[in-house]
């Protein structure tokens, strides 16, 4: 049985793909190991693809979810990006890294937030 937290995951994942859908992006790849790294999502928008970090979280308790994409977090996943991308050399123009947070209330309400831009390559 998926631990109560891991589930909470997997559903905050599933909830940040369809929200990124409904909002013209395309699923490329889910939960990928590259460059020893695990990437949540890809997205691809035309000739944009955004690596998408989700962060689900029930409460509040330990600050705003996007926090825990602290700078070490960061620094992993461009490095798993840039693996990605010479893994899949193609028409890319753009990328970008942005951060989806899912927070579910006690009442099992659900609240997105897409946070586009959240950190870039150089920072």
């Amino acid at each position: 049985m998926i631990g109560d937290s891991r589930a909470l995951g997997i559903e905050g994942e599933a909830r940040a793909a369809a929200y990124l859908v409904r909002r013209g992006y395309r699923i490329v790849d889910r939960n990928v190991r590259s460059g020893g790294v695990e990437i949540d999502l890809v997205a691809a928008r035309g000739l944009l693809i955004a690596f998408v970090e989700v962060k689900t979280r029930r409460s509040r308790r330990l600050g705003p979810p996007e926090l825990a994409v602290d700078r070490a977090k960061q620094v992993r996943l461009v490095r798993g990006a840039a693996a990605w991308l010479r893994a899949h050399r193609g028409r890319v123009r753009r990328v970008r890294f942005d951060v989806v947070v899912c927070e579910r209330s006690a009442r099992g309400n659900w609240h997105l937030r897409h946070l586009e831009a959240a950190f870039d390559a150089g920072s």
